[in-house]
């Protein structure tokens, strides 16, 4: 099986939204589109929880520990 990107599992969840608030599918066809929901729903919590281990990794100062401080755009870095 094909792994999805994040976005790609975004946009195939708000359709699966969309199908299931018209309300035009069959119980049946509905649960599978739940049940599709729920698995997507699972696939982008997880990638959200990588990628925030991901960025705290990239923050941790000399001494181990995540430095937090507040996200900047490169214009305010610059201060332009």
């Amino acid at each position: 099986m094909v792994q999805k990107t994040f976005e790609q599992s975004i946009k195939q969840l708000e359709q699966i939204v969309q199908e299931l608030e018209d309300g035009d599918l069959h119980l049946e066809k509905a649960l599978k589109k739940f049940e599709e929901g729920m698995k997507l729903t699972k696939l982008c919590s997880e990638k959200l929880d990588e990628t925030e281990k991901k960025v705290s990794i990239l923050l941790k100062n000399s001494e181990g520990r995540i430095a937090e401080r507040p996200f900047m755009s490169e214009d305010e870095e610059n201060g332009d």
